[in-house]
């Protein structure tokens, strides 16, 4: 009887081997190919691949194969001579299980402890004042993990970020035949959303009966896109808006929802936050590619710096994988210095879209 090549297809005699401990402790590095084929009255079959390095295991037996198959065949009654007596083959199994469980949930923790080592040594260095409030989110699309939650929950200042929460609000009153969406109608949102214009969005908002009614659609409709939305001001003169809040976790949502498609008229509002204008998340962040495709709606004011939106990075695979990022910094006081401070806390938010980048790199084979 001979043993099949490693890796090949199993189509020839059933090859059996046992697995004996051996008093030799010496190193043993190697792979084990388990693929055992069960068979009852139900016919089951369960196959089981295992890679694991032998050398770390416990020092209880060793395996003097480099390659080795191993094909097990019986009834739910039998108790199978390798599994009783290969301690080997249960340590391994064991571990690969419990590897990819941990590989799994350290690749996901891992980001999100890279953002908060790097909030803590800005506020350390004096970079984030003790007055300003961050929150963080970021959702990768492919494997449908969230990487980074920090004070995902938190209210805070929205500035222009709440203005895709109107697009939405304006597009639900299209969709009940209520509004129509025009060529008026179609470059206020474009001015509102592009070029962040206040007079526009003042426009759209009135066209749903103000903040107050518009908050009650938006929460009566979307509930769970709205949380912690808390919208009572148009945008005053100057920009000044700062009562109208929501979270990170609420945009997170409202991404998700938007990128799947089933908010009203969903293309229109992606084809708008993607025109070309300001972003925190692709212009001047370094590490992320040329050509990144980007969906943002940016949010400034004194006391509010943030930037939520959807990357979609492209793989040596010629497949897209998108991603979301929403970084928020909230100031507890108006600053003076608009300019040179809006500037820096923009630079942080694209330092997290760097890590991101890298994180989403690392875990796509990008």
């Amino acid at each position: 009887m001979q043993e099949p090549r490693y890796g090949a297809p199993f189509k020839g005699a059933r090859y059996r081997k046992r697995i004996r401990p051996s008093s030799n402790f010496g190193p043993c590095v190697g792979r084990v190919r388990i693929q055992p084929q069960i068979s009852h009255a139900s016919h089951l079959r369960l196959r089981y691949r295992c890679f694991a390095s032998l050398s770390a295991l416990p020092e209880i037996c060793s395996v003097k194969v480099l390659r080795l198959s191993v094909i097990l065949r019986g009834t739910m009654r039998t108790d199978h001579q390798i599994l009783a007596k290969s301690p080997v083959f249960l340590l391994t199994l064991a571990l690969a299980w419990l590897a990819s469980g941990q590989l799994s949930q350290s690749a996901e923790s891992r980001l999100e402890g890279e953002v908060e080592r790097y909030v803590k040594s800005l506020r350390s260095k004096g970079a984030l004042q003790t007055n300003e409030r961050t929150a963080w989110l970021v959702y990768d699309f492919t494997s449908g993990k969230t990487l980074v939650s920090i004070n995902e929950n938190q209210q805070l200042q929205a500035a222009s970020m709440i203005k895709p929460y109107l697009a939405l609000a304006f597009f639900h009153q299209v969709r009940a035949g209520k509004l129509i969406y025009g060529s008026s109608s179609r470059r206020h949102m474009e001015l509102m959303i592009q070029k962040s214009n206040n007079a526009s969005t003042n426009w759209v908002m009135r066209q749903t009966g103000g903040p107050v009614a518009t908050a009650a659609l938006l929460k009566r409709h979307y509930p769970s896109l709205c949380r912690h939305l808390h919208l009572v001001e148009y945008v005053p003169a100057g920009g000044r808006t700062y009562r109208n809040l929501c979270s990170a976790g609420d945009y997170g949502r409202f991404l998700q929802s938007l990128w799947s498609g089933i908010l009203p008229h969903s293309k229109e509002i992606l084809r708008v936050m993607g025109l070309p204008g300001r972003d925190r998340l692709y212009t001047n962040a370094r590490r992320v590619p040329q050509g990144t495709r980007v969906y943002n709606k940016t949010g400034s004011t004194a006391r509010c710096c943030g930037d939520m939106g959807i990357l979609v990075a492209r793989g040596n695979d010629g497949r897209s994988y998108p991603y979301a990022v929403i970084g928020i910094i909230d100031s507890g006081t108006r600053n003076k210095s608009y300019g040179s401070w809006i500037a820096s806390r923009g630079n942080v938010i694209r330092e997290v879209s760097n890590l991101t980048y890298t994180a989403i790199k690392a875990r796509h084979s990008l």
